[in-house]
């Protein structure tokens, strides 16, 4: 942690690609990953890094209840672009218990069983893939959500000892999809269908005109709960 002000220094008026670069070059391809949920962020990062290094490591976490849209992007990206992503997954006999004690849909139930959910099915997968880095990559744009404002381009993430890095988080959302589309770059087709923001399936709807990026996701809860834990400040 102790580098963290000369790395904020060093990567201040950096572009994506750029940032991208640094990353690999101080933490080496090794020991620095992108975090993927195959978002138009994620997938922007992902077609950078491909044009970086063949090398670069990215991962996703497969919670077992996702969209089968988010399925067919990860397939068309890894024909695209060659990539063999590391897989994060819950350990069956905690989902096991997980639904055994509290059912499949507990999450609507309260927050408290909501956070259980990702703790199993995303946090503790999230901390074993890390352990073997010293930096990870993020999609995170400070106008997603209100829980996003104060966040930079490097951070230290006290939670797992690892410097966060999020190339894009002065980025627009207009910004992504004119790389998208510029690019030729893989998305989910659920965002042909209304869905700025995509998740497990149980916990992300489609946005209505005038909502917020953010709005389908946990739509029961308030703004500020919005995070599963991954990117959630400590």
């Amino acid at each position: 942690m102790n580098k963290l002000k000369e790395y904020q220094e060093e990567l201040t008026g950096k572009g994506a690609a750029e940032i991208l670069a640094w990353a690999l070059k101080e933490f080496g391809a090794n020991r620095v990953i992108l975090a993927s949920s195959f978002s138009i962020e994620d997938q922007v990062l992902t077609d950078m890094l491909a044009k970086t290094s063949a090398g670069a490591r990215i991962f996703t976490l497969d919670t077992g209840r996702q969209f089968q849209e988010t399925y067919d992007v990860m397939q068309r990206s890894m024909d695209k672009y060659g990539i063999h992503y590391e897989v994060g997954v819950p350990a069956a006999e905690e989902v096991a218990a997980l639904v055994a004690r509290s059912g499949p849909n507990a999450m609507y139930e309260g927050l408290s069983q909501r956070e259980a959910c990702c703790d199993v099915r995303k946090m503790r997968p999230l901390a074993g893939i890390l352990t073997g880095v010293d930096a990870w990559i993020s999609g995170l744009r400070r106008d997603q959500a209100v829980t996003r404002k104060e966040m930079g381009i490097i951070e230290w993430d006290s939670r797992h000892g690892k410097y966060k890095i999020s190339p894009l988080i002065d980025w627009s959302e207009e910004e992504v999809w004119h790389y998208i589309r510029d690019n030729g770059v893989p998305y989910n087709a659920l965002y042909d269908r209304g869905f700025r923001s995509i998740g497990c399936a149980p916990c992300t709807r489609a946005t209505d005109p005038g909502e917020d990026i953010r709005a389908g996701r946990w739509w029961w809860e308030d703004a500020e709960h919005k995070e599963c834990g991954l990117h959630k400040k400590l």
